[in-house]
Formats: C-alpha cells, structure tokens, sequence
C-alpha cells in the first residue's frame, strides 16, 4: 500500500500452546484469498523472547525484543517507524510483556505512527488496578480492540469504558480439516476399537485434569474399551519451578483409581498436522478447567472446529461455544456430573455426531482463511481512517525527551567475588581478595541484589543457586543461642565474633524481608520467612537509628506478602516511632535531622520515615521524612549540581565543616532509594530527577568526573578519595551499584507507561 514494501506487522509472542514447540512463535505466510485491493501479500513478526538468547526463529521474525529489557520496546518502536508499516497487530496477553502487567509493551504502541489493531487474550472481570490500567492504556492507543467473545466485548463497555465502536467480535482461528470419523485415526495412536477421550494443552493445575481422572472410574465401569488422552507438555513455567511433580501426581492418581490402563500421557509438543490427527481420533473432548473467568480458549475452538463432541466446565468462551446443543456443560469440579454427560454421549451414537455436525458447521466461519479476510477488513478500515484525520507530528527523540538510557545489568563482577561459602567482602582490583574474608552485611545485599534481578531481568537457574548461597550464609550467620546475627568470617570458615552489629543485623533482617516479598520459590521464602520471624525480637532492645531503619525497610517487605500479621505491624510502629522521636527531640530549622553529626548511611533515614509515616498515615512522619531529606539533597549538591555525598573521613558535624572525601557508593544507593520512595508518596517528580542525579554519580558526574562503574568488569570502585578513585572493586561497592542499578530500571519501567502515554495524548490533542 502507498508503495510500502511491507503491509502490516504482527507482534508473535513466546506464549505457548499445545501443539508447538517451545517458545517458537507459529508465524504463516498471508496466503490472503479475496484480500482487499493494494494489499500485498507480504507480513512479518516481531517476537517476544522471555530468554536473554532468544530462539531460532523462522525468516518471518525480523525483530526480537528481550521480554524484560524496557529499552528493546522503544528500539521496536523506532524499527517499525521506519520500516513503515501500515498496520501493526498486536497479540495481547498478561505475563508476556514486561512491566508491571505488561505496562512495557504501552510504552511500544504510544510511539508508533501507524495504526494499532490489538487482540486481547484476557479481559478480567475485576481488574486489579495495574490491569486496568495497561488495557484501558493499550485501549488508548489502539485504532481497535479485537476480541473473541461476546462476554469480553461486554466486559470492555463495561468494566474499562472502551467505546463500543472501538471493539471488534472477531472469532479464534482454527485449521480448516475435513469432517471424519474419529476411527479413521485411531489406529496411528494405538486406540482403535476404543472409545478414546482427549484433552489437549500446556499441562498445568488450572486445567482441571483431576476431575477428569476422577471421572474415569464410572465411564470406565460403563464403557471399559475408554482410553482418555492427555496431549501435550507440561508448562514451562511449571515445569522450571517444579519439575514434572504435577504430572507425576496425575499419574499417582490414575493409578490410586485404578484407571492406569485407560490413561495415555503424551509429554510432548505436536505439529499442527500431529494434532488435527489426535483431535480426529477423538471421540470426546473434554475441557474441565478451573477458571470461569476465561475468555477464550484455543484449545476448545481447534477441537469444535475438527467436529468434536465436546463436554466442558461452564467457563465463559465455553458457555458461548457450546450453546444451541453444540456441546455439553458441567458444573466445576464435579466428576460425578462430567462422568454423566461423558456416559449418555457414548450411549447415543446419534446424538454424539448430530452434536459434532452442530459443532463442525458452527466453526466454519472460524477457519484461518476466514478469519483472515475480517482482520484484513479491519485493517484497511483503521489505514482509511488513519489517512483522513488530523496525524500527530513525529519529531526525533532527543535527549531531553529520552529516559536516562540506563546499563545493562551485568552480574559477572559479583560472580567473580561469590564462592561456594558467600561474596567476599573485598578485592584488589577485580580479585578477590580472601585475607577478609565474607561479612553479613554484604551477603545481605547480594541476597536483595540477585532476587531484584531474577524480578526484573533473569530467570537463569544459576541466579536461584545463588540466592540460595546467600541466604544460606545468613542462615548460618544467625546464632540460636543469643538470637543474633554474627558478622565476619575469615575465609577458613571461622566466626570472628559471636555477635556482630547491631547494623549487620538490621540488614540482615532487611534481605529476610526482601527475599520474603521477591522470592517466587516457596523453599526460599519459607527459610526466610523462618529466620525473619527468629531475628525480628532482638530489634525491639537496638538503638541505633540506622538498625531500626533497615529493619523497618525489612518489615515493609514483609508486610507486602503478610499485610496483616499484627506483630509484625506492632513490630514496625515501634521502631517507626524510635526514629520519629530522635527526629522530633533534635531537629531544628537549620538542622533538620535525627543527630548532631550526620555519618554514613544517611538516605536510609528518611527512606524509613517515608515508609512508616504513609504506612501508618501519619502526616508528621511523612513530613519529617520529606524535611530531612530535602535538606541531605541540599547540603549534598555541589555548586556545578552534581551529587556530592558526606564523605566519611571527618563526616559532617553540627556547626562544622562537611567532609569531602572518602565519599561512598552506599551514599548514592540509600539516597536513590529514599528518593525514589519520595515519589511515590508525593507525585512529585522532582523527586525522579534527584535519584538520576545521584545515580550519575556512579557514571562520572561527581566530583572528580571520574566514573565509578567499570563497564567491562561489571564491577564499582570502592570510592572517591582526595587521591582519586579507589579501583578495588569490593563487595559493598558492587552490590550498591547493582542495587542502584535495579531500582533505576524498576523506576523507569514504571514510569515508562505514564510519561510515554501523557506524551502521546498531548501530541494527539494539539494535533487535533
């Protein structure tokens, strides 16, 4: 169209289905029958990848994009703007994209130029607040919304506010097969002369297999030749965080049934042409998910679209598919019931295939051909109505109007300093150095360090066995007999102490929360919610202020997974107050803080009031957290603007001189942190720009324009000294720039969406 080589674009993502192979999108050539005047015949993919490799795709995928990497969005965004695409139809799922809830792939579509047909795979009756708002986003910015039901074209009116003429009801694509007689493919899987049932699909506990299994023992009563197929294979997602145990358990259940021999488990991914085969042999298909709140499902359209009788729990797609006596309903988690209707349609010959002619004629308008000529229509609509309205003027990204580009993170420098015990607490250079051995205090950070990581980037085996090094050293760091954690260990595995700081055991307790809110492996966060729970006592008797802050940024953790566990709660307000009191008794005008020197680890002070005065709604907490850490902005910017922290070689007291120098990477990391927490009690976004300023001060914007950060090694320098830069790169340093590093990428993703979208619908009103 208009001389453009290529017509439209799709976004394919990595989501599996049954009959694929894993994460490789199943891209077709647009053999398009009867396709609209000036449309050629060519389409191509950009892929989602939810591994840092990607896939061997095949020449259809022009564009990857790393699933959790922000900036690989906005790289497509320019790709396809200059590519030209007409139309660009987007696959839209939850837990594809990354973001909170996908947010990333807003940050895509606002900055296209061309039209935006997006299909929803989900719509969710009630929303949580991060849902509705990346759909009613992606609804913002999309020319239309397709759906595949009737129920999630009601739910968008009705629920998000899209606008009726906004949606298009466009059905599921199925594989045009011919009607046949399921004993035609029986004898290619071993099960002529049976009555064979199927359900096919990733395996995963919502879909409900058990109920299916408990059914089997009256069906087999009454029809013994039955044999019941479950094709496909177990989740990926499921199958990395626990194996094959679901299946397993399924198996231990047909046996425990005495079903063994009628149940056949077929652990692979199929072809197209392997799966209409087993759909063929099929005499029932039997669909008994959990979920009713599911709008669609592939699964049930291929098995209708083959002429399947099919019996199914009442979820929504399937109450419309199996309407007007295509198929047969069952309440959820009744084998009683399912083993019912599964009975009477093998006792009625007839009414089984009336019901599978019902269910082979309904589908015909689904068949890929069909359903591409309406996408094509609406594709050619949206481009018409595009050329006849107001455009919105594109100008280059500057720098001004780019985010800050962040570094990728890289963990090789914290690899290097880990062994089999913990991180070491120091190098020469970028060697670890082992006369120091390991320490709590750092073993903390790498813990908080590498289960952010795993939450915003990675999913790499090796990142758990980490974590699991990590927290194994605090397990083993805490003493039973006084309830504390000790601190230093030489290398030869020897405590040093038998109790350490009361510091090191705040932060201790500061990972245990962390790794309680991070962690997605219940091992993990039971040895963490154990520990978390024996460390917590010894808090109420500290004094200093430091300890309580990190041990209320523990408990805030804490309290995201276990809102309401009331000691934890009590826990808090009591080290809340602490501080506040420290804050209130020796806090002036001039002097807006809890001492009569400010020392180290001074951002963290009022990180902790901020989170404990909006936890507990207590303005004058809020406010004292705000007062103090307006004033440590000031008293730290130099006079050309950049980030200069209190250096600890003479700190700065009351009345006196500030130090300069040795200034501190754990400066920059607490600040950012308590910046950042600023914004989300404020909205204020200058509160975005002082996290970035001290975040710059690891790459170069500090005192002595010398970066920090070593790009090549992945590793900090331990800091700025009146001599230069210290290159050892140790622990502490490295661990608080990875830290800075996560929290800056995790600011960005979540204001990526807002900023990008606020953007975009003023261009879209001036242009209008």
């Amino acid at each position: 169209m208009n001389g453009h080589a290529d017509p439209f674009v799709s976004f394919t993502t990595t989501k599996h289905c049954g009959h694929r192979k894993p994460f490789a999108p199943q891209v077709r050539h647009c053999h398009l029958y009867d396709r609209p005047r000036g449309f050629s015949q060519d389409c191509w993919a950009v892929a989602l990848n939810d591994v840092p490799e990607g896939y061997a795709y095949p020449a259809q995928v022009r564009f990857e994009i790393n699933q959790k990497r922000l900036s690989d969005y906005r790289l497509a965004a320019d790709f396809l703007n200059m590519k030209q695409v007409d139309v660009v139809c987007l696959q839209h799922e939850f837990g594809i994209f990354g973001g909170t809830h996908g947010a990333y792939i807003t940050d895509l579509i606002c900055n296209l130029r061309m039209p935006v047909v997006t299909t929803l795979h989900t719509v969710l009756k009630e929303p949580q607040d991060a849902h509705r708002t990346n759909i009613e986003q992606v609804g913002r910015f999309s020319d239309r919304l397709v759906v595949m039901s009737r129920k999630a074209k009601a739910l968008l009116q009705d629920v998000y506010g899209i606008a009726a003429e906004k949606i298009v009801l466009l059905p599921h694509g199925i594989p045009d097969v011919p009607f046949v007689d399921p004993n035609y493919y029986k004898d290619q899987f071993g099960v002529e002369g049976r009555k064979v049932i199927v359900t096919f699909g990733l395996l995963s506990p919502g879909k409900g297999i058990e109920t299916m299994l408990d059914a089997l023992p009256e069906v087999v009563r009454r029809h013994p030749e039955t044999a019941y197929i479950v094709l496909g294979a177990t989740h990926p997602h499921i199958a990395r965080e626990q194996g094959e145990a679901y299946r397993h358990g399924l198996q231990r259940r047909a046996r425990n049934l005495g079903v063994e021999d009628h149940v056949i488990f077929h652990n692979r991914f199929v072809d197209l042409e392997e799966l209409c085969a087993f759909l063929g042999a099929a005499d029932i298909y039997v669909t008994p998910y959990l979920n009713k709140e599911q709008i669609v499902s592939g699964t049930l359209a291929y098995a209708l679209g083959t002429g399947k009788a099919a019996v199914s729990t009442p979820y929504w797609y399937a109450e419309e598919m199996l309407a007007d006596g295509r198929g047969r309903l069952v309440p959820f988690q009744d084998p009683e019931s399912l083993a019912e209707q599964i009975i009477d349609l093998l006792d009625n010959e007839v009414e089984r295939h009336a019901m599978r002619k019902r269910a082979y004629r309904y589908c015909r308008h689904m068949i890929w051909k069909e359903v591409a000529r309406k996408y094509l229509k609406v594709f050619v609509q949206v481009k018409s109505e595009r050329e006849h309205r107001p455009r919105v003027v594109y100008r280059a990204a500057t720098l001004q109007t780019r985010p800050l580009e962040l570094p990728a993170l890289q963990l090789d420098h914290l690899r290097r300093l880990t062994d089999h015990v913990g991180v070491l607490q120091h190098a020469k250079y970028i060697v670890a150095d082992r006369d120091h051995g390991y320490c709590t205090d750092d073993n903390a950070r790498a813990l908080i360090t590498i289960l952010s990581a795993q939450e915003l980037f990675l999913e790499e085996d090796d990142l758990t066995s980490l974590a699991c090094t990590y927290l194994g050293f605090l397990l083993h760091a805490f003493n039973e007999t006084t309830s504390r954690f000790r601190n230093f260990m030489s290398y030869d595995r020897r405590w040093l102490e038998e109790q350490g700081s009361e510091d090191s055991h705040g932060r201790a307790l500061w990972a245990l929360g962390m790794a309680i809110a991070l962690s997605k492996s219940e091992n993990l966060t039971a040895v963490a919610l154990n520990l978390f729970e024996k460390a917590l006592p010894a808090m109420k008797h500290f004094k200093s202020p430091r300890t309580c802050a990190f041990g209320l940024v523990g408990i805030h953790a804490y309290l995201k997974k276990f809102g309401g566990d009331a000691e934890i709660k009590r826990s808090g307000e009591l080290l809340a107050e602490r501080i506040f009191n420290l804050y209130e008794k020796n806090a002036t005008d001039n002097w807006p803080w809890i001492e009569d020197i400010l020392t180290y680890g001074n951002g963290r002070i009022p990180h902790a009031l901020l989170l404990s005065g909006q936890w507990l709604g207590r303005k004058n907490i809020v406010d004292a957290g705000l007062r103090s850490l307006e004033w440590l902005v000031r008293i730290q910017t130099s006079s050309s603007g950049h980030f200069s922290p209190v250096g600890n070689h003479g700190w700065y007291p009351r009345g006196g001189e500030k130090a300069r120098f040795d200034q501190q990477p754990l400066e920059a990391l607490d600040m950012i942190e308590a910046c950042i927490q600023a914004y989300r009690v404020t909205d204020d976004l200058k509160w975005i720009k002082e996290a970035r300023r001290c975040f710059e001060w690891f790459l170069g914007r500090n005192d002595l324009n010398a970066p920090l950060y070593d790009y090549k090694t992945g590793g900090c320098c331990d800091g700025l000294s009146a001599d230069g830069v210290n290159f050892n790169q140790g622990a502490e340093s490295t661990l608080a720039w990875l830290l800075s590093l996560l929290h800056m990428h995790a600011l960005q993703a979540s204001l990526s969406s807002d900023t990008a979208s606020n953007t975009r619908a003023r261009a879209l009103e001036s242009a209008a």
